[in-house]
Protein backbone atom coordinates (compact mmCIF):
# COMPACT_ATOMS: atom_id res chain seq x y z
CA UNK A 1 0.00 0.00 0.00
CA UNK A 2 1.51 3.59 -0.81
CA UNK A 3 1.90 6.13 1.78
CA UNK A 4 -0.99 8.27 1.67
CA UNK A 5 1.27 11.74 2.56
CA UNK A 6 3.53 10.41 -0.65
CA UNK A 7 2.66 13.31 -3.81
CA UNK A 8 1.79 10.52 -6.26
CA UNK A 9 -1.36 10.22 -3.68
CA UNK A 10 -2.13 13.93 -3.44
CA UNK A 11 -4.36 15.90 -5.50
CA UNK A 12 -2.56 18.68 -7.18
CA UNK A 13 -3.44 22.23 -5.79
CA UNK A 14 -3.59 23.67 -9.28
CA UNK A 15 -6.17 22.77 -12.34
CA UNK A 16 -4.48 23.77 -15.79
CA UNK A 17 -6.64 24.47 -18.98
CA UNK A 18 -5.17 25.05 -22.62
CA UNK A 19 -7.71 27.08 -24.28
CA UNK A 20 -5.96 27.97 -27.53
CA UNK A 21 -3.90 26.68 -30.01
CA UNK A 22 -1.06 29.38 -31.08
CA UNK A 23 1.41 28.12 -28.78
CA UNK A 24 2.39 24.53 -27.67
CA UNK A 25 2.05 24.99 -23.65
CA UNK A 26 3.14 21.88 -21.68
CA UNK A 27 0.22 22.15 -19.41
CA UNK A 28 2.03 19.29 -16.88
CA UNK A 29 4.96 21.35 -16.53
CA UNK A 30 3.67 24.21 -15.55
CA UNK A 31 0.90 22.52 -13.21
CA UNK A 32 4.23 21.01 -11.58
CA UNK A 33 6.09 24.21 -11.29
CA UNK A 34 2.39 26.07 -9.94
CA UNK A 35 2.05 23.51 -7.16
CA UNK A 36 5.71 23.44 -6.13
CA UNK A 37 5.78 27.53 -5.92
CA UNK A 38 2.17 27.05 -4.03
CA UNK A 39 4.26 24.70 -1.62
CA UNK A 40 7.02 26.68 -1.01
CA UNK A 41 5.13 29.53 0.12
CA UNK A 42 3.46 27.39 2.02
CA UNK A 43 -0.34 27.94 1.14
CA UNK A 44 -2.64 25.07 1.10
CA UNK A 45 -5.08 26.92 -1.39
CA UNK A 46 -6.09 25.35 -4.72
CA UNK A 47 -5.94 27.61 -8.28
CA UNK A 48 -6.22 27.55 -11.83
CA UNK A 49 -4.14 28.41 -14.39
CA UNK A 50 -5.26 28.69 -17.99
CA UNK A 51 -3.62 29.50 -21.31
CA UNK A 52 -5.34 31.34 -23.58
CA UNK A 53 -5.31 33.12 -26.81
CA UNK A 54 -4.60 37.28 -27.18
CA UNK A 55 -8.09 37.76 -27.67
CA UNK A 56 -9.63 36.02 -25.04
CA UNK A 57 -7.17 37.63 -22.55
CA UNK A 58 -8.20 41.42 -24.08
CA UNK A 59 -11.55 40.43 -23.61
CA UNK A 60 -10.40 39.82 -19.97
CA UNK A 61 -8.69 42.72 -19.25
CA UNK A 62 -11.37 45.11 -21.11
CA UNK A 63 -14.13 43.17 -19.00
CA UNK A 64 -12.21 43.44 -15.50
CA UNK A 65 -9.75 46.04 -15.75
CA UNK A 66 -11.46 48.68 -18.17
CA UNK A 67 -8.37 48.54 -20.68
CA UNK A 68 -9.56 45.85 -23.69
CA UNK A 69 -6.02 45.16 -24.65
CA UNK A 70 -3.85 41.71 -24.68
CA UNK A 71 -1.44 41.20 -21.96
CA UNK A 72 0.81 38.32 -20.63
CA UNK A 73 -0.90 37.49 -17.14
CA UNK A 74 -3.83 38.23 -15.47
CA UNK A 75 -4.83 37.10 -11.67
CA UNK A 76 -8.06 36.74 -10.47
CA UNK A 77 -7.64 36.47 -6.28
CA UNK A 78 -10.99 34.40 -4.81
CA UNK A 79 -11.12 34.55 -1.22
CA UNK A 80 -9.38 37.43 -0.37
CA UNK A 81 -10.27 37.00 3.33
CA UNK A 82 -8.89 33.54 3.58
CA UNK A 83 -5.82 32.63 5.63
CA UNK A 84 -3.52 31.20 2.58
CA UNK A 85 -1.18 29.41 5.41
CA UNK A 86 -4.26 27.98 7.10
CA UNK A 87 -5.13 24.25 7.91
CA UNK A 88 -8.21 24.05 5.40
CA UNK A 89 -7.47 24.75 1.84
CA UNK A 90 -9.01 27.64 0.12
CA UNK A 91 -10.05 28.57 -3.68
CA UNK A 92 -7.01 30.97 -4.43
CA UNK A 93 -8.23 31.92 -7.59
CA UNK A 94 -7.41 32.21 -11.21
CA UNK A 95 -4.14 32.99 -13.45
CA UNK A 96 -4.61 33.14 -17.08
CA UNK A 97 -1.45 33.30 -19.27
CA UNK A 98 -1.36 34.21 -23.20
CA UNK A 99 1.48 32.18 -24.26
CA UNK A 100 1.24 34.50 -27.72
CA UNK A 101 2.11 37.85 -25.97
CA UNK A 102 4.40 35.99 -23.73
CA UNK A 103 5.85 34.86 -26.96
CA UNK A 104 6.06 37.97 -28.55
CA UNK A 105 7.83 39.49 -25.44
CA UNK A 106 10.10 36.98 -24.19
CA UNK A 107 13.17 38.23 -26.03
CA UNK A 108 12.88 41.78 -24.32
CA UNK A 109 11.74 40.68 -21.32
CA UNK A 110 12.71 37.19 -19.41
CA UNK A 111 15.19 36.20 -22.88
CA UNK A 112 13.42 32.57 -23.69
CA UNK A 113 9.83 31.68 -23.93
CA UNK A 114 10.50 29.43 -21.51
CA UNK A 115 11.67 31.57 -18.63
CA UNK A 116 8.86 33.96 -19.62
CA UNK A 117 6.09 31.80 -19.27
CA UNK A 118 7.66 30.44 -15.82
CA UNK A 119 7.89 34.24 -14.53
CA UNK A 120 4.47 34.73 -15.75
CA UNK A 121 2.81 31.57 -13.56
CA UNK A 122 4.72 32.40 -10.26
CA UNK A 123 4.21 36.43 -10.81
CA UNK A 124 0.47 35.49 -11.18
CA UNK A 125 0.65 32.85 -8.19
CA UNK A 126 2.35 35.94 -6.00
CA UNK A 127 -0.80 38.27 -6.92
CA UNK A 128 -3.40 35.57 -5.79
CA UNK A 129 -1.68 35.52 -2.29
CA UNK A 130 -1.16 39.34 -1.97
CA UNK A 131 1.83 40.79 -3.68
CA UNK A 132 2.18 43.55 -5.78
CA UNK A 133 3.89 46.03 -7.44
CA UNK A 134 2.42 49.47 -6.64
CA UNK A 135 5.56 50.66 -5.74
CA UNK A 136 9.07 50.18 -5.70
CA UNK A 137 9.58 48.79 -2.59
CA UNK A 138 6.71 46.51 -3.15
CA UNK A 139 7.85 45.70 -7.11
CA UNK A 140 11.13 44.71 -5.33
CA UNK A 141 10.11 42.72 -2.99
CA UNK A 142 8.00 41.10 -5.45
CA UNK A 143 10.99 40.61 -7.88
CA UNK A 144 13.26 39.08 -5.22
CA UNK A 145 10.75 36.73 -4.36
CA UNK A 146 9.87 35.79 -8.16
CA UNK A 147 13.69 35.49 -8.60
CA UNK A 148 14.20 33.01 -5.60
CA UNK A 149 11.04 30.60 -6.64
CA UNK A 150 12.34 30.39 -10.54
CA UNK A 151 16.26 29.65 -9.08
CA UNK A 152 14.69 27.00 -7.14
CA UNK A 153 11.65 25.72 -9.14
CA UNK A 154 11.96 26.52 -12.75
CA UNK A 155 15.88 26.45 -13.10
CA UNK A 156 17.27 24.42 -9.99
CA UNK A 157 20.25 26.69 -9.60
CA UNK A 158 21.76 30.22 -10.75
CA UNK A 159 19.59 32.67 -12.51
CA UNK A 160 20.82 32.61 -16.73
CA UNK A 161 22.68 35.27 -17.56
CA UNK A 162 19.84 35.95 -20.17
CA UNK A 163 17.13 36.22 -17.90
CA UNK A 164 15.84 40.12 -17.33
CA UNK A 165 12.62 40.32 -15.11
CA UNK A 166 11.25 43.12 -17.17
CA UNK A 167 7.69 42.38 -16.32
CA UNK A 168 5.74 44.67 -14.14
Amino acid sequence: MADPSSPADVASPVVVHDDQSAVAVDVDRWARLAAAVIDDLGVTGEMSLTFVDADTIARLKGEFLGVRAATDVLAFPIDGDADPTGDVPSMMGDVVVCPEVARDQAPEHAGTLDDEIALLVVHGILHLIGHDHADDDDTERMRALERRLLETHHWNGPVPASFRQEHT
